[in-house]
């Protein structure tokens, strides 16, 4: 985390880098790609783990996981009723990926995959794909009156009907900003600061003296950035959530 005189680079660690060598530059394969791998081996390592001696009374690893899959699975059915109890793998795959991909950015020399809009719009355009496949599929035609409300006068709909295919085109957009946007904001907030330690740190007897104040501001932030992690690995689920309901539903 260093810094060129006295320019802060904060955005040089969302830049791609080729990895595994030339094998990985030959595919164009970056750390993104081997953070995302790392992700799901994470995720499917925890809950192998957890659950390979289920135990009445469950340990501390079991009472997690457990604790995990009822929080999504009352999601779920909360938000879309008992007909959405067939989505719960998606869903529950879909929090856990986001979720240990906004965790990993937190540790040193890691990279935060959910911090580029390409990875974002890529999850959120499934969610999209999925939504519209569901509700076509359950209603046929019917889908369509999904963009012209029951009561509303015709006369309206030149200017309803507009309205509602913006709104439910803009869906994957505002999934994916706003998932990217949030982690992209307190990584570079976590690396301005973590250089003012750096470049205080420097200033010679009262260097580390100064850069106390940064340094726990960086400790306040990184704190900060754990719960940042789980809600935005939330509510990309409950809105997920809220669209299936949508579908199913078509109200």
């Amino acid at each position: 985390m260093a810094a060129e005189g006295n320019a802060i680079d904060a955005l040089g660690q969302f830049e791609l880098k080729t990895a595994l060598g030339p094998i990985g530059a030959s595919v164009g394969f970056t750390q993104s790609n081997l953070h995302m791998i790392f992700a799901a081996v994470l995720i499917v390592g925890f809950m192998v783990y957890a659950m390979q001696r289920a135990a009445m009374v469950p340990g501390r690893m079991q009472s997690l996981a457990e604790a995990t899959y009822g929080f999504i699975d009352s999601m779920v059915l909360s938000q879309i009723g008992p007909e959405g109890r067939r989505f719960f793998p998606f869903v529950f795959t879909l929090f856990m990926f986001i979720l240990f991909g906004n965790m990993l950015g937190l540790f040193p020399y890691a990279f935060t995959f959910t911090s580029h809009i390409t990875v974002t719009f890529a999850l959120a355009m499934i969610v999209f794909v999925l939504i519209t496949a569901v509700a076509i599929v359950l209603h046929g035609k019917k889908f369509f009156g999904y963009f012209m409300p029951e009561g509303a006068p015709m006369w309206l709909a030149p200017v309803i009907i507009p309205v509602e295919i913006v709104s439910y085109m803009s869906r994957p957009i505002s999934l994916s900003v706003r998932l990217f946007a949030n982690m992209m904001a307190g990584h570079v907030m976590l690396k301005v600061f973590a250089t003012f330690v750096v470049m205080l740190a420097g200033l010679g007897a009262v260097g580390p003296f100064l850069s106390i104040m940064p340094l726990a501001l960086n400790i306040a932030l990184v704190a900060f950035e754990v719960l940042v992690a789980f809600l935005q690995a939330y509510v990309f689920a409950i809105l997920t959530c809220i669209y299936l309901h949508d579908a199913v539903h078509l109200h």
